[in-house]
């Protein structure tokens, strides 16, 4: 019988594995019509592979071939791709996609502003604001303006011996940046700004978000009556341009406390993947915990680990510190051969829930056949031995930790063995100390206590208590063990003190890598400690590398500047006309009434001086806050020809 039209297109579809699920069979007809509303490049390319969609999904205007979203989306919901009765007849209730809710092992994340940008200046004053949320369809040109590559300017390098000026960009072979680089400016433009560069080679990021913890401890104080939903919001427009940076082994690692961790968890399931959550590592960093809780107090905070795809392998480490202090290595791997230490696992695959049934995970599911004297083990069928089948002692079918291929070779390295327990035949494997292991979830080691080895590390540097909850450098040096070596790079987008700048210039001393960090961090107060901190680092512990500074160039946040500095309101006044000949004011502004009428109105001279200069802060338009690299040369932001040099040079424009 010729195949249909519906029949091909299904066809091409299922090539798509995000729509297209090759152990349950089911086509995900919700999110095939999310990516078509989207424009979804892969789908889009998908669909122009083929001749007959090309001529009947799309309009060719001049060179351009344009998707009919609504001709698509129209064939999808009269030809049902997934319409079987027999699939429907006994099933009657709500459903997303081809799956009952309650089938369904996954949770959707929901919120006022989701599909908006949130901007998220990091000042207090910021904080205060009634922050701008650009809807990503309605302010679509606002975002891509936003969204454009900041011009850069005040570079300084840093080296051992000082400060010095730079002269050139190193890139390696490959045409990649190998410089540690210290970033000030909002860390979302930076982001966007550096993905020019660096999507798809960065090998680890490790962050440290601002907690929205609520009451008097919450630091994400946004004026909003969505406090939560502005949260969220923010980290999802960071962690989206985030995941395009990440090379396909890389990992990205998120620090958390309890008050937003299941929401995260959520909001990072969509963005990365649920399958590629690798772990929840929970941290001992406070062990005196908190004084006069209401109910538990707090010892403990997270990381949520994610990998970027199969690829991203962990490094053959051992952390020792890691095992309670009653433990050592001896104790773990009790066993020895040839090879060396390894202890005993059952071969079935006991963890990962109802993952590792039977039912979802078939080609693990197989016979082991093992002679009568234990000695051989072999996947063909032999007359007279023992059939082993991964089932448990209460009759569950489970699988195998690897597939029938995989295996084979395991058995040659002599790594799987049998023997007989209570009578009956059991595979077990030798797990070896190179394999990595114990890398544990629980951290509850002394070096991981926050307090003494952040915030007295750095008073030690700086003779002073400088910084508020540093995390402690092993939390951080550790996590860089496990994932990255040689020439990665790291990125840290909420910098704070610069701890993971730190980490990676110690690793390198210890394991002679040659890693580099690249920091963000926006607050003038942070900045400073964390370049000094890092030149330090050089100093003290007598290291051969460098790193740059540079700024994303301000110019509305330039005059936001300017008004906070005000001491008194005639500061304030003559700074007025300044704003609106030289810097970008909202639209609804009307400077005349404001100068003339507003200034010089009793209430308004009432008003604190704090509450004075945030209205002056309101006026500037939130989107002209850096200037735009396009825009470099234009003479009224007064960039230098070394800044202007150098940006070009950065983004291999010139």
């Amino acid at each position: 019988m010729k195949n249909t039209f519906k029949d091909n297109l299904y066809k091409l579809l299922k090539k798509d594995s995000r729509l297209w699920d090759e152990k349950t069979k089911e086509f995900n007809e919700t999110l095939l019509k999310d990516l078509i509303d989207k424009l979804d490049k892969k789908l889009i390319e998908l669909l122009l592979s083929n001749k007959e969609t090309k001529e009947k999904f799309f309009i060719k205007v001049k060179d351009v071939f344009v998707l009919k979203q609504n001709e698509l989306k129209f064939f999808i919901d009269e030809n049902k791709l997934d319409n079987s009765y027999t699939q429907y007849k006994n099933k009657i209730g709500l459903r997303v996609g081809n799956k009952l809710l309650s089938e369904r092992n996954e949770v959707v994340l929901d919120w006022p502003f989701k599909d908006c940008v949130l901007e998220g200046g990091m000042t207090k004053e910021d904080q205060k604001r009634n922050e701008i949320f650009f809807n990503e369809i309605l302010a679509k040109d606002e975002i891509d303006r936003l969204f454009d590559p900041k011009a850069l300017k005040n570079w300084k390098r840093y080296t051992a011996k000082g400060e010095e000026k730079v002269k050139e960009i190193k890139r390696d072979k490959d045409g990649t940046i190998k410089e540690n680089l210290i970033i000030k400016g909002n860390n979302l433009l930076a982001l966007h700004s550096l993905k020019e560069q660096f999507a798809g080679k960065i090998k680890l990021i490790y962050i440290d978000p601002p907690y929205n913890t609520g009451g008097d401890a919450n630091i994400f104080t946004y004026n909003n009556t969505f406090n939560h939903s502005s949260w969220l919001t923010f980290m999802r427009n960071r962690l989206q341009v985030a995941s395009n940076l990440l090379r396909k082994d890389g990992f990205i690692v998120i620090a958390i406390d309890h008050f937003e961790l299941l929401y995260l968890g959520v909001l990072a399931d969509e963005i990365f993947g649920k399958d590629n959550r690798v772990g929840i590592i929970s941290v001992l960093h406070n062990p005196e915990g908190r004084q006069n809780a209401k109910y538990f107090t707090v010892t403990n905070e997270y990381l949520l680990v994610y990998a970027k795809s199969e690829q991203s392998v962990f490094n053959n480490v051992f952390l020792q510190e890691n095992l309670k202090d009653s433990k050592s290595i001896k104790d773990i791997f009790n066993k020895k051969d040839k090879k060396g230490l390894y202890k005993e696992e059952s071969f079935i695959r006991l963890g990962g829930g109802d993952a590792s049934l039977r039912i979802n995970k078939p080609k693990g599911f197989y016979p082991i056949y093992v002679s009568k004297n234990l000695k051989e083990i072999t996947l063909s069928k032999r007359e007279g031995y023992f059939e082993v089948f991964p089932i448990t002692d209460s009759g569950q079918e489970r699988t195998w930790k690897l597939i029938s291929d995989s295996l084979r070779k395991k058995i040659q390295e002599g790594d799987i063995y049998a023997k007989k327990v209570n009578g009956v035949v059991k595979i077990f494997e030798k797990y070896r100390i190179d394999k990595g292991s114990p890398i544990t979830t629980m951290w509850i080691n002394k070096k991981y206590n926050a307090k003494k080895q952040g915030t007295n590390l750095l008073k030690n540097f700086f003779d002073k208590k400088v910084f508020s909850y540093p995390k402690s450098l092993s939390a951080v040096l550790d996590t860089l063990k496990i994932m990255t070596s040689g020439d990665d790079i790291i990125l840290d987008f909420y910098a704070g003190s610069g701890t993971t700048g730190h980490a990676t210039l110690a690793l390198n001393k210890e394991d002679g890598g040659n890693r580099k960090f690249i920091l963000v961090e926006q607050l003038d107060e942070h900045i400073d400690i964390c370049v000094e901190r890092n030149q330090k680092v050089l100093v003290q512990e007598k290291i051969d590398d460098n790193f740059i500074y540079l700024e994303l160039a301000k110019w509305n946040e330039e005059a936001k500047e300017k008004i906070l500095k005000a001491k008194n309101l005639k500061e304030l006044e003559k700074l007025f006309d300044e704003l609106y000949e030289q810097y970008f004011l909202n639209y609804n502004v009307k400077t005349k009434e404001f100068k003339e009428k507003t200034l010089k109105e009793e209430e308004f001279k009432k008003l604190s001086l704090d509450e004075q200069k945030k209205l002056f802060v309101e006026m500037l338009d939130m989107n002209q806050m850096y200037v735009n690299f396009s825009e470099r040369a234009d003479k009224k932001y007064k960039l230098s020809k070394e800044d202007v040099a150098l940006s070009e040079e950065f983004y291999n424009k010139k």
